[in-house]
């Protein structure tokens, strides 16, 4: 949600475009990152902060728009329809 949010304040567009969905079985509530092992071993640094690195990505999603609708072409819908639509009927049930 958090990057939701962030994603919208910098493109300048309303959290009223969240939408709200139910939660599929199985899902994780939150996503806990630490980094302090690859520091440690590899003496790894972040070369960007977290804003900069999203703000320099959707810059580029931005400028590259013709990507983008190609990389949403006739393979990816139907991959998204096979993994997607009607998915609640290939869900075991309860």
């Amino acid at each position: 949600l958090e990057v939701v949010q962030e994603i919208l304040r910098q493109t300048g567009k309303p959290q009223s475009l969240i939408k709200y969905v139910a939660d599929r079985p199985g899902h994780d509530f939150r996503y806990a990152l630490d980094c302090s092992k690859i520091r440690n071993e590899l003496q790894w640094e972040a070369q960007v902060t977290f804003e900069a690195g999203l703000a320099e990505t959707i810059r580029w999603y931005q400028f590259n728009s013709a990507w983008v609708e190609a990389a949403r072409g006739p393979a990816y819908q139907k991959y998204y329809a096979e993994m997607y639509e009607d998915r609640e009927k290939s869900l075991p049930k309860r």
